[in-house]
């Protein structure tokens, strides 16, 4: 919210200087974001007047002026002889009789592009002597305006600096508000704040009562009492919409960030800028019939006073008269009943909307407005009255015309309600003593009153403290009004005590050094995810939903790491990336009713949801970066498979076949540590390939329970044999569905008296055509065994009775024969 420093004063005028009172402001909770002068710094500019203004000899878009400036500064200028100087300008609009501001020789102008002052100096243009310069608004970084030269009032003072008359060393206040300070977002109302801080004396303007000529009323059917508590409104005939809006309301409203629209317009921005009352002002005689305030039906449309039309439903409340919708209650004006040029008569709306009825409303057009911005954090609901009476009083000053009757409607106004705050409660959060005098001297000076009994002080906030509903709320206002730096600097005196890891748990660091490591970048997203990506790649039809999300597609949080990473892959794949290996350490959320109770140590635990650390990777591309050794090969199953043994070794994980909502079901394998199944890796579904536009090859990933991968086991030393190793060979047929890891366990499952050291698999063959010794369902594999004994070197009987042993074990346990 911007305004500037000496409109607050009005209102309030505290003795402090303006660096002081925006540190008061700032340490009261009303963080000043910014403050700067209404322009920049400028010199010799003064107000002058067009008395002649002639075509230019020697140019056909430049003409010559006689400007008056003063007799005194002309003399300066020497133009002793002409009390007027000759100045050329090429501005549109220059004529005789405007009053402009005047840049005299010698006089210095804000920067411009090239970030150097501009001088002006005494020169010729096109033959002819000029004695200065005429300005715009945009050369005097006023405005952005351009359309020529900035005319002032036929009043402003010949001569007067163009500084002193448009008060451009004002100081302009930009504030930073959080969602709660409704309240706050008016002058007036940041002056009632500034008056409560320093105690200055608070000026509060009366509003009289206008005399009201007509008895016309536009009848008002209120259907919607949950929608508006209060509306008021008015008539107003025979209205001068074509009149000009006074020069000092156009410049406080460009003081506020606000520029010019048409007097009407300006009139209901400047009261909302004063008072914080957004209002609207209807075409009388566009409004069909009677107005009615009611939600919208479904498939209703609208189009807006910015050109939009919108489809509307039952969430969104509107005012309509008899043909249709006219206006979106609390955020925006139709485009049919807006006052234009021809406007002769104006009905003016002021009215109450309850918070929740507008919040969101507009963000679901795409589009904001000052009005909704303060209606979903709450509007005074007692001074619609009044409000209009201050409208209209401006209405007829400016525009003219004559009042009806106000009409005020009060359906479903908000109730006071009581906010009790416990003394001894307020100094435990506060962390300093405080007395209950100090706390009912506060809520006086903020306009609570309050009542004392016992320990227990009993406030009853006006309805427009929308943000006062419990005991804390008071609390933060005792201590912001008593001043942040009052609180003792007390350091801390709890003790700290460091955990120490167990040896036998590695940290989520070495988890990330190990995946960096392997050539993957770390990537951190949003717990919160599109629905979609729950259905399709978790296969969670009932996931956890947000009440409230920051965007309408990031509505459930995440089951599962696999969907960031996907979204990131198209990401970069949409950017020309050729290779994509990236992992998420972070945590999911699913449903989960044996989590009864919170943990006590990280109170991380709701009941129900249970909140597991998952860690997953995604490799896209090549398998290796692109060099001239190797031919590029698309990152595979195998390749991912490869990277989880990496990651759990010296752990030694099995792999087993696995179907996964998100995976291809003939590439996709469970992978189980000491029999627990902790994850999945595999390669995306094609479907999902298709769905989420992934180009090139399909991408390899998978997931691991954090919990799992973190724990190892500890190192332990054992002596090496001194004796020579043996390697036998056996050639063995199976069937074709006998995986590795069945093969492995019948190998050690084999007794071999501790003989055996380790078991490979080196070669896989194939027959292409059924023989005697094999058929087509089955496969010869080849596998090397090493035996060693501990205490002897092994003798042929030893080695033999161990390799019988395991070919006794392949066949009881997977069929298994020798090869012929």
């Amino acid at each position: 919210m911007q305004f500037p420093e000496s409109w607050l004063r009005e209102f309030c005028h505290p003795p402090l200087s303006t660096q002081q009172l925006a540190d008061a402001l700032t340490m009261a909770g009303l963080e000043v974001e910014e403050t700067k002068t209404a322009a920049p710094p400028f010199s010799k500019v003064v107000i002058g007047e067009i008395k002649a203004c002639e075509q230019h000899p020697n140019a056909d878009r430049l003409r010559v002026c006689q400007v008056d400036v003063g007799a005194g500064l002309s003399a300066e200028q020497g133009a002793s002889v002409n009390p007027l100087l000759n100045i050329v300008c090429g501005a549109p609009n220059a004529r005789v009789g405007i009053r402009i501001p005047v840049a005299l020789v010698g006089a210095e102008l804000p920067p411009g592009e090239d970030g150097k002052p501009f001088q002006i100096k005494l020169g010729k243009l096109r033959g002819v002597e000029s004695q200065g310069m005429l300005c715009s608004a945009k050369e005097l970084k006023i405005s952005e305006a351009a359309e020529g030269l900035y005319e002032l009032a036929s009043d402003a003072p010949i001569g007067t600096s163009i500084r002193d008359y448009l008060k451009l060393d004002d100081t302009l206040f930009t504030l930073k508000l959080t969602p709660n300070l409704g309240h706050n977002l008016s002058v007036y109302g940041i002056a009632r704040e500034v008056s409560a801080i320093t105690g200055a004396p608070l000026l509060t303007p009366e509003i009289k009562p206008i005399a009201a000529t007509l008895q016309d009323k536009l009848a008002v059917k209120i259907s919607a009492p949950d929608l508006c508590g209060r509306f008021s409104g008015r008539i107003v005939r025979s209205v001068n919409t074509k009149a000009k809006t006074p020069q000092w309301m156009v410049d406080r409203l460009a003081a506020c960030g606000q520029r010019s629209v048409t007097a009407l317009v300006d009139i209901s921005n400047y009261v909302m800028f004063e008072y914080g009352r957004p209002s609207h002002i209807f075409d009388l005689d566009k409004i069909h019939g009677s107005l009615d305030v009611r939600w919208a039906k479904q498939g209703e449309t609208l189009k807006l006073l910015n050109g939009n039309t919108v489809t509307l439903d039952e969430k969104v409340g509107i005012i309509a008269d008899d043909q249709a919708v006219e206006s979106l209650a609390g955020i925006m004006g139709g485009d049919s009943t807006a006052v234009s040029d021809d406007t002769q008569n104006i009905y003016i709306e002021a009215a109450f909307w309850w918070p929740e009825a507008v919040a969101g409303r507009s963000r679901r057009f795409n589009f904001s407005t000052d009005a909704g911005h303060r209606f979903e954090r709450g509007v005074d609901p007692m001074l619609t009255v009044a409000h209009i009476e201050h409208i209209t009083l401006l209405v007829q000053e400016i525009c003219g015309g004559q009042a009806a009757v106000l009409d005020d409607q009060q359906p479903n106004m908000p109730q006071p309600r009581e906010v009790k705050l416990r003394v001894s409660r307020a100094c435990k959060v506060i962390g300093m003593p405080v007395t209950a005098q100090q706390c009912l001297d506060v809520f006086a000076k903020l306009g609570l009153p309050g009542a004392l009994a016992g320990d227990v002080i009993t406030v009853k906030p006006p309805v427009y403290r929308f943000d006062i509903t419990i005991e804390e709320d008071l609390i933060e206002e005792v201590v912001r009004i008593i001043g942040f730096n009052s609180l003792p600097e007390t350091a801390p005196i709890a003790p700290v005590e460091p955990k120490a890891r167990s040896e036998r748990s590695k940290g989520r660091f070495a988890l990330r050094r190990s995946l960096a490591s392997l050539g993957y970048l770390e990537t951190i997203n949003f717990s919160f995810v599109e629905q979609r990506w729950e259905r399709d790649l978790a296969g969670n039809a009932d996931p956890i939903k947000l009440l409230n999300p920051i965007a309408s597609q990031l509505s459930v949080m995440r089951s599962t790491l696999l969907g960031s990473l996907l979204a990131i892959l198209k990401h970069n794949q949409d950017r020309k990336a050729s290779r994509v290996r990236m992992f998420e350490l972070g945590r999911v959320f699913a449903r989960d009713a044996t989590v009864k109770t919170a943990i006590e140590e990280t109170n991380q635990q709701v009941q129900g949801i249970a909140q597991p650390m998952r860690i997953a990777a995604l490799a896209w591309g090549g398998a290796v970066q692109r060099q001239w050794s190797s031919k590029d090969t698309a990152a595979d199953f195998y390749d991912a498979k490869g990277d989880v043994e990496a990651l759990l070794a010296p752990a030694k994980p099995e792999f087993k076949a696995f179907e996964h909502p998100a995976m291809h079901p003939g590439r996709c394998a469970q992978v189980l540590l000491n029999g627990q199944a902790i994850g999945v890796v595999g390669e995306l579904h094609p479907r999902w390939k298709q769905a989420y536009e992934i180009a090139g090859a399909s991408p390899v990933m998978f997931e691991l329970d954090v919990s799992a991968v973190m724990a190892r086991e500890l190192p332990s030393s054992s002596a090496i044999s001194k004796f020579p190793a043996v390697e036998r060979d056996l050639a063995v047929v199976v069937k074709e569905g006998v995986s590795h890891t069945a093969l492995m366990q019948a190998i050690h499952a084999a007794k071999t008296n501790g003989l055996l050291q380790d078991a490979m698999l080196f070669d896989v063959f194939r027959a292409k055509e059924a023989s005697a010794a094999m058929a087509l369902d089955e496969k010869s594999l080849a596998i090397r065994l090493t035996l060693q004994g501990e205490e002897a070197t092994l003798t042929d009987e030893q080695i033999e009775s161990a390799v019988a042993a395991v070919l006794a074990s392949l066949q009881s346990a997977v069929g298994a024969r020798l090869r012929a």
